[in-house]
């Protein structure tokens, strides 16, 4: 869809042209997959981050650095390391995303988190894998914060004015773990109404990751295995569920309480 509002490209080649770049009537462009999919009246500006050639896949001695400008693609194509058995997460939450294989090529990690939709996937890995947000303000400020808190509710997130995300750290000790991977939706190739991930650590602690059936993340941590009675009853004290026509809230639940059950079985 043509953008006939906005008057103006910026494609900054390092940090500092960031400075000032981005405010109100601005959109950080990445893939723009949902940016052009529909009127953004409100826009005059688009700032191109592609062109600070942030490598998309990086090892680094305590994880992986995820740029936000990854591709979905890129993302499924990494060689994990020896060791990480959670990276086949990669694909599977991908595979969430109710897109074209050519959308795969476009849409990227950073977007998709930072557009905030309840069944982002995205957001559903990095925050089951402990996944840190790098944001970057101006030429020299920087701040993280756990991804899992970053989404906090419907297209809501704790961006600030002027502040990029940058990338999404993932930790060694949490690709190192044991996941299992379930998703719920009213059409097969519809959106996500329920994805739930576990992972079990090599320290035995289990945590569950509810997206798509909640406005935010929501994520639960045991020291050990729970019996099934404990793990439905710390969903019970889940107060909201997300109602749109993907899915009402008493299905959302009910679905999600089945796939935690069948994530806790497999991880047992």
């Amino acid at each position: 869809m043509d953008l006939n509002t906005v008057t103006a490209l910026h494609r900054p080649g390092d940090r500092t042209d960031l400075t000032g770049r981005l405010g109100p009537g601005t959109a950080a462009l990445a893939g723009g997959t949902w940016l052009f999919s529909q009127p953004q009246p409100d826009l005059h500006t688009l700032v191109d981050l592609t062109g600070l050639g942030w490598p998309p896949l990086t090892v680094t001695a305590r994880g992986l650095e995820i740029a936000a400008t990854c591709t979905l693609a890129e993302l499924t194509g990494f060689a994990a390391a020896p060791g990480w058995p959670a990276a086949a997460l990669f694909r599977a939450c991908c595979e969430a995303l109710a897109g074209s294989f050519k959308i795969w090529h476009t849409a990227t990690v950073g977007g998709n988190i930072c557009l905030a939709l309840p069944a982002g996937p995205m957001t559903s890995l990095a925050a089951a894998l402990d996944g840190t947000a790098l944001l970057w303000s101006g030429a020299d400020s920087q701040r993280r914060i756990p991804v899992a808190e970053f989404v906090v509710g419907d297209r809501r997130t704790v961006l600030r004015p002027g502040e990029v995300l940058r990338a999404i750290e993932l930790p060694a000790a949490a690709l190192a773990a044991r996941t299992a991977f379930r998703r719920a939706a009213l059409a097969t190739q519809g959106r996500s109404g329920s994805v739930v991930i576990g992972r079990r650590d090599a320290d035995g602690a289990f945590v569950l990751t509810v997206t798509a059936a909640t406005d935010r993340p929501r994520r639960l941590a045991f020291a050990a295995l729970p019996a099934a009675a404990e793990l439905a009853g710390a969903l019970a004290r889940i107060d909201r569920w997300f109602d749109d026509p993907h899915g009402a809230p008493d299905w959302r639940r009910a679905v999600t309480l089945l796939l935690a059950e069948e994530v806790r079985a497999e991880l047992a």
